[in-house]
């Protein structure tokens, strides 16, 4: 991550996420996230499960899933697992039974190993990742990944983490306190990353499943740069409810007071499927293909990808594809990839300097304070202008802490986890004059 210091904004602007250099260390376009003969966009999801845990299809059908709709790269992370060891499953207690295992047989006819248990019951033998990967990954086309997702807990708050490029499993390292849970299940990713010298990318999931994480409990977390601001689980309430933030909310409150309290670096936020379910299509079920990121690297191979992300260089979508993000000393600007008959709200969201930076406890009805994200002033994350249309124009008045944009279509989400969800784009937070950022030393 940049060092980011009280500089002027043409040089925030230029070295903040958006402003990069190519891998070979020549700048080209530093402020423009557009595709060029040096770079490309590329769609993938970052959170996938499998027979492999609590999934019901198989890593060699998921995978050509994705591929067969697009998909340039794909993370698997099931639970506390890595897809590297010998494992049979038993075809009609599985999930996915019977009808996952035709359509593996029907697709991959020679490719899988079935028996005969010794109580006359028809097993299969899963794939490894590295088996799937050598039939499926498509050089320049399309890349697996290994990930695992580390499923912790505090007592009875689920705390979850996924590592992309995991080379070895992480167990759940436990703590103290909900932050002290994520923080030393980050510091094991790191250090696995040091210790291996392989590209990771490490991230926090679904901060609202299970109501477990907090705006304060993220906020200090040193390590972490990502988390799901999107997650298309039906059970993980993206959206919050009277009592609880949105992850919107928590994005904000928690960009907030990193870059103008405590400097600290700036955090991305990602969409991701959450993908379990592969046979039946409805919003009580955990689906493929409702969140992904599209991600503007050099070339696709683990190395450009981690590190366009580090940068900053992607966006999150749930369905609004963007043509071009654009920054120059002056100003932010989001262009659409339209579609016929959709129309679009760009909102440009932020803080600015002297922002009220009280904060009160949620209570229930019996005035008892809930643990959930504290309520903030309307200051905090303030909608700055918005623009309809494909494409908006923000001009920074100089006393921003961060900007970043959100496009809303007038198209609902195809098979919602969510009944009326529309379909969004999230692109990554700029730090702005009044904001300044310092790498924490982990």
């Amino acid at each position: 991550m940049p060092r980011f210091v009280a500089a002027p904004l043409h040089l925030i602007l230029l070295v903040a996420a958006v402003g990069s250099a190519n891998l070979d260390g020549a700048w080209a376009d530093p402020g423009v996230l557009v595709a060029s003969d040096q770079r490309q966009w590329y769609r993938g999801n970052m959170h996938t499960h499998s027979h492999w845990s609590d999934g019901d299809d198989y890593l060699d059908m998921i995978a050509l899933w994705y591929r067969a709709r697009g998909y340039q790269f794909l993370v698997f992370t099931d639970h506390n697992v890595l897809a590297d060891t010998e494992r049979w499953i038993d075809v009609d207690q599985s999930a996915g039974g019977r009808e996952a295992f035709d359509k593996l047989k029907a697709r991959f006819p020679e490719d899988f190993d079935e028996r005969t248990s010794t109580s006359g019951r028809l097993e299969v033998r899963l794939s490894t990742f590295h088996e799937v990967a050598s039939r499926m990954n498509q050089p320049g086309r399309f890349l697996l990944i290994q990930g695992e997702e580390i499923s912790d807990r505090f007592e009875e708050l689920p705390i979850h983490l996924n590592v992309s490029n995991i080379q070895e499993l992480i167990p759940p390292m436990t703590g103290r306190s909900v932050h002290e849970t994520i923080q030393n299940n980050v510091r094991a990713a790191i250090q696995q990353r040091k210790r291996t010298g392989e590209p990771m990318v490490v991230h926090l999931n679904h901060p609202n499943f299970g109501y477990a994480v907090t705006a304060e409990d993220l906020m200090l977390i040193r390590g972490d740069r990502f988390f799901e601001v999107y997650n298309g689980h039906p059970r993980v309430f993206n959206a919050g409810d009277d009592v609880h933030a949105s992850t919107d909310r928590i994005w904000d409150i928690l960009l907030t007071r990193r870059l103008a309290e405590f400097h600290l670096p700036i955090m991305y936020g990602l969409a991701v499927d959450d993908s379990h379910n592969y046979h039946q299509s409805a919003k009580h079920h955990s689906n493929p293909g409702r969140g992904w990121v599209m991600v503007l690297a050099k070339e696709l191979s683990v190395e450009a990808l981690v590190d366009a992300l580090e940068r900053g260089d992607f966006y999150a979508t749930s369905g609004v594809m963007l043509r071009r993000i654009e920054q120059s000393a002056d100003e932010l600007t989001v262009e659409v990839e339209s579609v016929e008959g959709e129309t679009y709200l760009i909102e440009f969201i932020g803080t600015r300097r002297g922002y009220d930076s009280s904060s009160q406890p949620v209570l229930d009805k019996d005035g008892k304070e809930v643990r959930t994200t504290r309520r903030y002033s309307s200051d905090v994350g303030a909608v700055l202008a918005t623009v309809p249309g494909t494409k908006g124009t923000y001009r920074f008045a100089g006393d921003e802490i961060y900007v970043r944009a959100r496009v809303t279509s007038s198209a609902p989400l195809e098979n919602p986890p969510v009944e009326g969800e529309p379909q969004r784009a999230w692109c990554q937070p700029v730090v702005g004059a009044a904001g300044v950022a310092e790498p924490a030393a982990e």
